[in-house]
C-alpha cells in the first residue's frame, strides 16, 4: 500500500517527484521522502507524514539533480517509524543506492536471517532493506545487473525504484502484483522529454506526462540521460495482478492493469445490481471508494444516485478522541449523513469492501440516526476472508469477519436490514484480461506465491457460502 514515482532528465528533478507523491498521496499516509542524485552524490528527504506536510520549498531546494525518485507509505512490514520511512539510501562498492518500494517480499524473514547470520547489520525492519544487502553482496560493474540478481532472490510482490550512479531503475515482479507505469514528461521549452515511472497514471496527469505503457511483469527499465533499456527477470508460470486495485485502492482516474478504474468500479455495481437488487428509493455511497460502484448500481437497477453522506476531506492525521459520550466519534468525524436526502427513505448503501465490521456497524446506525426507514448494505466485491500478503495491509483471519461469520450473521451484527456481496465471478466479468490473471486470495484463500515452508498454493480451509449474492 504504497506510491512510488521517479523521474530522470529532469532539472527540478525533486520538484517532478513531489508532485507525483502528491498524486499518489492515498497510497500512503505515513511517511513520505524523496531522494535525488547530481552525479556527484545523493540528495534525500524523509519525514512522517504527508508529502505536502514534509516537502515545504526549503526542504525541496535541498534535493538538488536531475534525477530523483520518492515513495508515500502505508506500512505492511516494518513498523511505523522514521527509520523505515523510504527512500532507504546507502553507500556500497558501486556507489551510493537509492530505493523505493511498492508490495511486500513473503521471503524476508528468511533472507534476512541468513544475511544477518553471515553478518549483516540492518538498519530497519522493512522488508525492502534486504534488496539492497543482496546487491551488495554480489556487486557488479552494473547496477541493473546486480539488483537483477539480488531480485532472483526474493519471491512476492515488488513495484521498485532504484537510483544510483547508472540512473533510475524500475522493475516490476514477474508475477505483476503491484502497477506500475512508463511516462514520458514535456521537455523545457520544446527540450528533450524525460522518461518517469509511477504507480499510478493519475500522477503523470498533474505533471503533463503522458503515459507510454505499464511495464511487462518481470521487466526492469533502465532511465539514464534520457534514454531507455530494457530487461527482463525469468518469467513465472502464472502471472496474477491484484485485482483489490481495482476495487479500492487506485484511484478512479487512473488506469490500472489497462482498465480505466472508475469504468471497473461502474461494472462492479451494475452487476452487483443484477446479482442483487433491492426494494428501495435511493443508491448512497460510502464516499470516496463507493462512489463509482454506487453509480453503476444506480444506472443498472434504475434507483436515483444521491449522496446521503459527506465525507470530511480536512481531516487530520491524528485527533483526540473524546470520551465515549460522542457516540461512533471516529466516523462522525469523516462522515456526515444528509437528513434531508435519505430521512424516511429506504437506501441502498454502497461500499467496496467489509473488513471488521466495526466501520459498517457504525454507518449503518448512523443513516438510520438520521431517518432512513431502511438500510440495505450492497458491497462491491466478494466476503474478504483471508489476509493479503502482498501489500494490502488487511487484518489477521481472526479479526476479519467473513472468515468467522456467515452471511445472515454479519448483516445482523451491522444491523442493516440485507446484505448482498458481489460474487467472484461477477468481480471477474467486470475487469478485462483472463480470470485467472488476477490474484483473488483475499477472498479464496488461492496464494499463487508462497511464504517460505509453504506448498504453491494455500486452499480453503473451508467453502466461502453462497448466500446473499456471494
Amino acid at each position: 500500500m504504497c506510491g512510488i514515482f521517479g523521474i530522470d532528465a529532469r532539472e527540478d528533478a525533486a520538484n517532478f517527484a513531489y508532485l507525483g507523491l502528491y498524486a499518489l498521496q492515498h497510497r500512503g499516509q505515513e511517511s513520505a521522502g524523496i531522494v535525488s542524485w547530481d552525479g556527484e552524490r545523493m540528495h534525500v528527504e524523509r519525514g512522517m507524514g504527508e508529502a505536502a506536510d514534509i516537502f515545504e520549498e526549503p526542504v525541496l531546494k535541498r534535493l538538488l539533480g536531475d534525477a530523483a525518485i520518492g515513495h508515500t507509505r502505508y506500512s505492511t512490514a516494518g513498523s511505523s517509524v522514521l527509520a523505515n520511512a523510504q527512500p532507504i539510501v546507502v553507500n556500497t562498492s558501486m556507489g551510493p543506492l537509492g530505493i523505493v518500494h511498492n508490495g511486500n517480499l513473503v521471503n524476508a524473514v528468511e533472507v534476512r536471517q541468513r544475511l544477518e547470520r553471515d553478518g549483516a547489520i540492518f538498519q530497519t525492519s522493512s522488508d525492502t532493506e534486504v534488496i539492497l544487502h543482496l546487491m551488495a553482496r554480489e556487486p557488479r560493474q552494473s547496477v541493473a545487473e546486480a539488483l537483477m540478481l539480488a531480485l532472483e532472490q526474493v519471491r512476492g510482490a515488488y513495484s521498485l525504484l532504484l537510483i544510483s550512479r547508472d540512473g533510475v531503475i524500475a522493475a516490476r515482479d514477474p508475477w505483476g502484483f503491484r502497477p506500475l507505469l512508463l511516462g514520458d514528461a514535456p521537455g523545457i521549452d520544446g527540450g528533450p522529454s524525460s522518461p518517469c515511472f509511477a504507480s499510478e497514471g493519475c500522477a503523470f496527469d498533474l505533471i503533463g506526462a503522458a503515459t507510454v505503457r505499464e511495464l511487462a511483469p518481470g521487466e526492469v527499465v533502465i532511465a539514464h540521460g534520457g534514454r531507455l533499456q530494457s530487461f527482463h527477470l525469468p518469467q513465472v508460470p502464472e502471472p496474477t495482478r491484484c485485482i483489490f486495485e481495482h476495487v479500492y485502492f487506485a484511484r478512479p482516474d487512473s488506469i490500472v492493469f489497462g482498465d480505466a478504474v472508475s469504468e471497473v468500479r461502474r461494472r462492479l455495481g451494475a452487476q452487483l445490481a443484477r446479482e442483487a437488487p433491492a426494494d428501495a428509493d435511493l443508491v448512497c455511497p460510502v464516499p470516496d471508494s463507493g462512489v463509482f460502484a454506487a453509480l453503476g448500481y444506480a444506472r443498472e437497477s434504475g434507483l436515483p444516485f444521491e449522496f446521503g453522506l459527506i465525507r470530511n476531506h480536512y481531516v487530520g492525521r491524528t485527533f483526540i478522541e473524546p470520551k465515549s459520550s460522542i457516540r461512533h466519534f471516529g466516523v462522525k468525524v469523516k462522515l456526515n449523513p444528509v437528513r434531508e436526502v435519505i430521512a424516511g427513505k429506504r437506501v441502498v448503501l454502497l461500499d467496496d469492501s467489509i473488513v471488521r465490521g466495526t466501520t459498517s456497524k457504525k454507518i449503518v446506525r448512523m443513516l438510520k440516526d438520521a431517518g432512513a426507514k431502511e438500510v440495505h448494505l450492497r458491497i462491491s466485491s466478494p466476503p474478504t476472508a483471508w489476509p493479503c500478503r502482498y501489500g494490502i495491509d488487511t487484518p489477521t483471519r481472526e479479526e476479519l469477519i467473513a472468515a468467522n461469520l456467515p452471511v445472515e450473521d454479519i448483516r445482523r451484527f451491522v444491523e442493516a436490514d440485507s446484505l448482498a456481496y458481489l460474487s467472484l465471478d461477477g468481480l471477474l466479468k467486470s475487469v478485462s484480461g483472463p480470470r485467472d490473471s488476477y490474484c483473488t486470495a483475499c477472498w479464496t484463500g488461492e496464494y499463487r506465491v508462497p511464504m517460505a515452508g509453504e506448498d504453491a498454493r494455500q486452499r480453503l480451509l473451508f467453502p466461502i457460502r453462497a448466500e446473499g449474492g456471494e
